[in-house]
């Protein structure tokens, strides 16, 4: 593949690939009477259970008032709870309920179909080294954000 085309047809593909991925799961997903946004959000309290409300809608990039309400009903299908900070009382954490647990195993599963159903035909070393490009190019990117100088938005031309 030429320089060019690569130029041309990354970022192009990689958008194309996060939005089949995302439609794919969503579909997947649904199987277990869940959406791929409530199966986030469950996922990441998993990992950190006690984390604040709000620190999740910043991990996620997620509007606040977006994230209340996949947790309100996450609340009321008992697979999270929200609890009181002891310092704070203006501060929710988030836990999960003990029925959330066999839900989470069957959602790993999925996961692990998922993943398997996106790399077949590729080689589990191919696998491992697309993965560390992919995550070379993530902290790449994120550096150039980081170290992007802070200039003053420019009025775009308009045409016509």
């Amino acid at each position: 593949m030429s320089r060019g085309s690569v130029d041309m047809n990354f970022l192009f593909t990689l958008g194309e690939l996060q939005r089949l991925v995302r439609a794919y799961a969503d579909k997947q997903a649904a199987r277990y009477g869940i959406t791929r946004a409530q199966w986030a959000v469950l996922a990441k309290v998993e990992r950190s259970e006690g984390m604040k409300q709000t620190e999740l809608a910043e991990l996620m990039e997620m509007q606040p008032i977006t994230l209340t309400r996949l947790i309100d009903k996450l609340c009321d299908n008992g697979w999270i709870e929200r609890r009181g900070d002891e310092s704070d009382r203006r501060v929710n954490r988030l836990y999960l309920r003990k029925a959330a647990r066999p839900l989470l195993g069957k959602l790993s599963g999925l996961r692990s179909e998922l993943t398997a159903t996106a790399l077949e035909g590729i080689n589990p070393a191919d696998a491992h080294r697309l993965l560390a490009q992919l995550e070379v190019i993530k902290e790449n990117v994120r550096n150039a954000i980081q170290n992007a100088p802070a200039e003053p938005a420019k009025k775009e031309q308009r045409y016509g």
